[in-house]
């Protein structure tokens, strides 16, 4: 996968994401409110600042900037993973999107891993 596929995967995830936080504003609980407001902020967050991270200064810099996507890359799984166990909806409606999460968690965390051990050599 190319910068520019990944950078739609992730604005598209970003998009799911708010999709589903609109469905959770919807349901009327505070908790599904509480629940939709941090989803949209970590779920949008990497769609937002991968283009960021693509421009930055150094190798680094890039680095730096994927970590802080992973934290909320790995937030926003957390908060799929309690939207299950909460039966807010149905498992088939939000496991795929957790499961993007995950796969998108690899993805960014095996570019880390190559870039970090590359700037030790």
């Amino acid at each position: 996968m190319n910068a520019n596929e990944l950078e739609e995967r992730l604005l598209d995830f970003g998009v799911r994401c708010t999709l589903l936080c609109r469905e959770l504003h919807k349901l009327g609980y505070f908790d599904s409110k509480h629940v939709a407001g941090q989803l949209l902020r970590a779920g949008t967050h990497a769609g937002f600042h991968y283009p960021e991270a693509r421009a930055a200064e150094s190798t680094k810099d890039f680095v730096h900037k994927l970590k802080v996507m992973l934290k909320e890359l790995r937030e926003s799984k957390a908060e799929l993973k309690y939207i299950i166990k909460m039966k807010y909806f149905s498992d088939e409606k939000v496991i795929p999107l957790k499961e993007e999460a995950s796969e998108l968690v690899a993805i960014i965390t095996a570019t880390v891993k190559r870039l970090d051990e590359k700037n030790k050599k």
